[in-house]
């Protein structure tokens, strides 16, 4: 059983027909939202960023929402392949502990150890990742807007009903809830175009990029809203998967390809988007997209029969060592994706590719 299969759009198949797929050929690189699911490409980054893409020098824009942007930001780093697994290591191993007379951690909680590890990882690093001579990186947020500009115990769960209520019927009537936030590399174009949805751009800096990474990370109800960013306009900022999931996005390529890692085919516009399949499928935004996926048949080898998720913070909350253990063993046996992708990429045949 293959573990990898490969995704593109037309045009992107068209572009591997002619002249293959090279490291040269790379302009884009998403990373999508979905928490520990993200882990499963651990070993896909680590070659893709380690080994292939320093055979070229083009600039790429690293395009990434919640754990999707963290990866990316690792990419940043001077020492990539060390920076990518401490964070699988650090984040197999966190471990919430609730405290004595509670029931679960409360969003504050989360929020606090979660930037404690944030900073710790990235303390007095910033200046790399901002600096990197040839990745402009693009951390998405969701900013509220109206009455999700703050957050509140009421406000909060009563604004998202109704941006939830509004999107079920268009996607762009969520922008009168939350806009998209982008926080680029200095200097740096933005690398899709904004007329799907509100879209406002911040320059990225050392003084903004810890409270962009953990907005951008900072799931509603789960995390506290991060507030008032430097730099950035006044307000509550959240997880930039809600707006923009898996990155679905009308991406400036004409020259080039947009290598998309992720850990299914479906490329989901928006977190409120999970169970409107119809906005599943792909559009002209996807037509230079190649997709880097596991095979649906593959994942069900893996413990428990599926990716890491967060439902087992939940499923294990009385055995993090179990937790632990299963996605470890996944992140093993992800190394088969890379592997295979490597030898497909360094060969004179890619193999089958499959329609996006």
């Amino acid at each position: 059983m293959k573990a990898l299969r490969i995704y593109a759009g037309p045009l992107a198949r068209e572009h591997i027909a002619r002249h293959g797929l090279l490291p040269q050929h790379v302009r884009t690189i998403p990373g999508a939202a979905g928490g520990p699911k993200g882990l499963i490409l651990g070993p896909i980054d680590r070659f893709l960023f380690g080994e292939w893409l320093p055979q070229s020098t083009q600039p790429i824009h690293l395009v990434g929402a919640s754990i999707g942007a963290w990866r990316l930001a690792n990419a940043c780093l001077n020492d990539a392949k060390t920076a990518f697994e401490q964070f699988e290591h650090g984040y197999i191993h966190q471990h919430f502990e609730v405290p004595e007379g509670q029931k679960r951690m409360t969003a504050r909680q989360v929020s606090v150890q979660f930037g404690e590890g944030l900073r710790g990882f990235y303390g007095g690093r910033a200046a790399e990742v901002l600096g990197h001579p040839r990745f402009r990186l693009h951390v998405i947020a969701s900013r509220g807007r109206h009455i999700l500009g703050r957050e509140g115990r009421v406000r909060t769960p009563v604004g998202y009903l109704g941006a939830f209520a509004t999107n079920s019927v268009h996607r762009r009537s969520l922008g009168a809830w939350l806009e998209r936030v982008v926080f680029s590399s200095p200097g740096a174009a933005l690398p899709f175009g904004t007329s799907d949805f509100r879209t406002r751009q911040v320059a990225l800096q050392e003084a903004n990029f810890a409270p962009a990474l953990q907005a951008s990370c900072s799931i509603p109800f789960m995390l506290e809203a991060v507030h008032d960013i430097p730099g950035a306009p006044p307000g509550a900022y959240w997880d930039g998967g809600i707006t923009d999931y898996h990155l679905h996005l009308d991406y400036d390529n004409a020259d080039g390809i947009v290598l998309y890692p992720h850990f299914q085919k479906a490329v989901v516009p928006g977190w409120l988007d999970k169970g409107l399949k119809w906005r599943h499928r792909p559009t002209g935004f996807l037509n230079r997209m190649v997709v880097l996926a596991p095979d649906p048949e593959w994942i069900r080898t893996l413990p428990n029969g599926k990716l890491p998720d967060r439902k087992d913070f939940i499923r294990f909350a009385n055995d993090a060592g179990a937790r632990i253990s299963a996605w470890g063993r996944a992140t093993r046996e992800a190394q088969r994706l890379a592997d295979e992708l490597a030898q497909r990429l360094q060969s004179n045949d890619i193999g089958e590719i499959l329609p996006l």
